[in-house]
Parts: structure tokens; C-alpha cells; sequence
């Protein structure tokens, strides 16, 4: 019997971990860090390096809960299209999902609101949290159906983390730092239109919203072309202001402009079919991983 109880806790607990998707999370709180350190002059190290492990701890459960509760909502769907996914599979409970979502969107604000009293802060980060927590939860409930809504809400989440770490050394937010911001949310915006392009066919049967089905492929790609000249204005911006290593960010710069263009180049192209935008997809995620290298060597 007490070997099948602590199979079964195990079982729990991978199942736990499995449904937070750590490693996405841990990738996410890469922007933490990369505010963290483009703000941190004149802040001492052992500052520093409590607000990045406070920061991405925060950041990591905001995360993870809206990782579980996109599960939550997509159980039905998951079922038939990914039976081995904790929830469909019975690995974990819809209860013990709730649950779990819970615990992790709290553990979140209470670590930035300790963080906040802690350390004398603006409490911003704590209103930052929580509208991430809520803006996972609205999109799961809401916005990945309503097409365009929720490409907004993906763009800003994954960028929020450029403001989050930015705030947890001072309440004054460098021009650079919005830049950063605005680069990663239209370049994000844009693949997530480009995925509409692809992905039409079976958006049309889940009753997804995107531009694509409402305007048109080919409407919808100028918009993505539009948001992809837009990410590379503000790509380029920072390098006139004060960052802290301007020279490292304009050479690794180089390689993320590089690739943004030859996106535009192919979206300009005619009669773009699935596999046309699947690339484009690619390279667009491509240019965000380049983007945030650059936005690191910025701070060097």
C-alpha cells in the first residue's frame, strides 16, 4: 500500500510540474532579467541579485498559472488532440488543476508583495503580477478564440517582463527599456497573425476569430508585414539612447534586423501557401530569440 501511495504522489507531482511547462516559464523570466540589467546602475550586486531571484520567482509562477488554467479551458480539445497532456490523460484532476492554478497565481503575489514591502518599491510590481495572472486567465477564457484580442494578450505577456524587471529597480523606466518592450510585442504580434495564416483551416473548425479568417490571408499578412517594419523602428531606437553597451547591442542587433527583413522580403511574396507561412513563423521566432540576445548584450 505504501509503495502504491508514493507512486502516486510522485505521479502527482510530475504531473504538477508537467502542467506548469517549467521550462517555457523559465524562458519567459529571461525578460526579467534582461530588464533587471539594463536598469541596474547604480544598484549594488547583492540588490541585484535578490531582485532577479525574487523577479524570476515571481515571474515563474505568474507563468505556470497560466499555463495551468490555458489546460483548464482547453481539457475538451485536449482530448482529442493531446490525449497525453496531464488533464485528458487523468494524470491530474480537474480539481487538483483549480487547485494548483490557485497556489500559483498566490505564491506569485505574495513573493512581489513581499518584494514590495522588502524592499521599499513602488508596488507597481505587485499591479504588474496580478494583471499578468488576469490577463492569462482572460485569454484562456476568452481571448484565444476572439482571433486578433488575444494575439494582443500573448504580445503583451511575454513582453510584460521587460517592464516587470525594469520596475524592480526604480520607479523611473528608461526610454530604452519601452523600446525593448514595443520590439518584442510586434514581433510576437506578428507571428502570432503569421500562425493565423497557417493555421486557417483548423481555426475555421475550433471557431477561432483571427485576421486571417475575418479579412483575409491576404490582408492579414499586410498587417503582419506592417508590425514587422514597426518591431524594427523600435529595434533600432535604443541604440540613440543611453543603454549601457551600445556597441555590443548594434552588432548583435545586426543579426535580429538580418532576419526580420528577410521575413518581410518572403511576406511580400504572392500566393503564400501553409509551408510559406510555417517558415515565416520560424524566422519570426527566431528574430524574438536574436532580439532578446541583443537586448542582453545591451546591458554588458
Amino acid at each position: 500500500m505504501s509503495t502504491k501511495n508514493n507512486s502516486a504522489k510522485r505521479g502527482l507531482v510530475s504531473a504538477s510540474i508537467n502542467i506548469i511547462r517549467p521550462v517555457n516559464c523559465i524562458m519567459g523570466s529571461l525578460t526579467v532579467i534582461i530588464g533587471l540589467l539594463n536598469t541596474r546602475t547604480g544598484i549594488p550586486l547583492n540588490i541585484l541579485l535578490i531582485n532577479i531571484i525574487l523577479g524570476v520567482l515571481t515571474y515563474f509562477f505568474a507563468a505556470g498559472s497560466g499555463m495551468i488554467i490555458n489546460d483548464i479551458y482547453d481539457i475538451e480539445i485536449d482530448k482529442i488532440n493531446r490525449p497525453n497532456r496531464p488533464l485528458p490523460s487523468g494524470a491530474l484532476s480537474l480539481t487538483q488543476a483549480k487547485v494548483l492554478f490557485f497556489l500559483t497565481f498566490g505564491i506569485s503575489v505574495i513573493i512581489s508583495i513581499l518584494h514590495w514591502l522588502f524592499f521599499a518599491l513602488s508596488g507597481l510590481n505587485v499591479l504588474l503580477v496580478v494583471f499578468f495572472c488576469l490577463i492569462g486567465w482572460l485569454y484562456a477564457a476568452w481571448g484565444k478564440k476572439s482571433g486578433f484580442y488575444g494575439n494582443l494578450m500573448v504580445s503583451v505577456s511575454f513582453s510584460i517582463g521587460l517592464i516587470y524587471g525594469a520596475v524592480l529597480n526604480s520607479i523611473i523606466i528608461p526610454a530604452y527599456i519601452y523600446y525593448f518592450f514595443f520590439t518584442s510585442f510586434f514581433l510576437l504580434l506578428s507571428r502570432e497573425i503569421v500562425k493565423g495564416c497557417e493555421d486557417i483551416e483548423g481555426d475555421k473548425e475550433e471557431g477561432v476569430k483571427t485576421l486571417a479568417i475575418k479579412l483575409g490571408v491576404k490582408k492579414a499578412t499586410g498587417f503582419s508585414i506592417l508590425f514587422e517594419l514597426t518591431a524594427i523602428i523600435f529595434f533600432i531606437l535604443p541604440f540613440f539612447t543611453d543603454i549601457i553597451n551600445p556597441t555590443l547591442f548594434l552588432i548583435s542587433m545586426i543579426f535580429g534586423l538580418a532576419d526580420v527583413v528577410i521575413v518581410v522580403v518572403l511576406s511580400l511574396r504572392k500566393n503564400l501557401e501553409k509551408k510559406d507561412f510555417k517558415k515565416i513563423s520560424l524566422l519570426l521566432k527566431v528574430g524574438a530569440l536574436l532580439g532578446l540576445v541583443a537586448f542582453i548584450f545591451a546591458s554588458i
